[in-house]
């Protein structure tokens, strides 16, 4: 009952005032999660400092400043994003090189769209169908509140995404004729650490998402990374790579390795703008890393044999 109260009194209505009144809150907020009531400041502080050991403490104290006020504004964004129109989503939201992905839905071909969690993600989910002629497709796994999990992909998905529930990915592929595209943000901590893809990252071992290179492998989707930047308050373009269009040809960890090296190096030229307050790095490295490196490979191998 509670959320159901917050959401249509409190924050659905709020999502129709325009964004700099918005941002009047989330300013105010911003001095509040800094100054009185700092938010999460352990997680935040430790992360940059293990990713950024050669910085002193003042570079590190700016990050940190300037990545609050980011998120603050994600926050103003996100409300907006319940009910931001067309239109203006259009505006706010664009690409740079749309043609990466026109030429690949002229050839029939599927993507796998893969990034981290950098600058805002949320308007990407809702603009993607108005963003490339693919079909777009996200996938997920359900909120455990029911009510938000609903509400949410529903505001989602109200441009034309499809949300696909993560057990269901191979019999919502297997009956799609059109070219989709998968949204993927790969930077999530794995729920296990022995069916990660291990590698340095951001100056420390870590644990990444095997998903995109495995959806690739499993249904020959070409995979394009995109890097959305900051243009100005509210105001996004998003820039597309493409990595691979046979991802059947290349080696276990090749893809993996290079989105994940890409998304390195956007953090490291302006890092305020990923998600530091996320527990990143909370798997232990696996003792047996070398031999689970053997074994993982192999599976890898067989695996896309069967499909090839």
């Amino acid at each position: 009952m509670f959320s159901k109260l917050l959401y249509y009194l409190i924050i659905y209505p709020s999502s129709f005032l325009p964004m700099r009144v918005l941002y009047l809150f989330t300013d105010v907020l911003y001095l509040i999660l800094r100054f009185v009531f700092p938010y999460r400041r352990n997680v935040i502080r430790g992360n940059l400092e293990r990713s950024f050991p050669s910085k002193t403490t003042r570079e590190l104290r700016i990050i940190e400043r300037d990545y609050l006020r980011h998120f603050t504004d994600l926050l103003a964004e996100g409300v907006k994003n319940l009910s931001v129109s067309e239109s203006e989503l259009n505006k706010r939201f664009q690409v740079i090189n749309p043609e990466i992905m026109d030429d690949l839905y002229k050839a029939n071909k599927s993507v796998v769209l893969v990034s981290g969690h950098y600058n805002n993600w949320e308007w990407l989910i809702t603009s993607q169908q108005l963003l490339f002629r693919h079909k777009a497709v996200g996938i997920g796994t359900p909120l455990s509140n029911k009510f938000w999990d609903k509400k949410i992909n529903a505001r989602r998905a109200r441009f034309g995404m499809d949300i696909v529930n993560s057990k269901n990915v191979r019999e919502y592929f297997a009956k799609t004729s059109c070219p989709i595209a998968t949204l993927t943000l790969s930077d999530q901590s794995p729920g296990e650490s022995s069916k990660s893809y291990w590698m340095d990252f951001l100056n420390q071992p870590t644990a990444v998402l095997f998903g995109t290179e495995m959806l690739a492998n499993k249904f020959d989707h070409a995979v394009v990374f995109f890097h959305t930047k900051k243009v100005k308050r509210g105001h996004y373009k998003m820039h597309l790579q493409l990595i691979t269009k046979t991802p059947r040809k290349m080696a276990w960890g090749e893809i993996t390795e290079r989105h994940t090296k890409l998304l390195e190096e956007i953090i490291q030229e302006a890092p305020e703008y990923w998600l530091w307050s996320h527990k990143r790095w909370k798997r232990e490295i696996p003792k047996d890393l070398a031999q689970l490196r053997v074994v993982q490979r192999k599976k890898f191998e067989e695996i896309r044999r069967t499909f090839s």
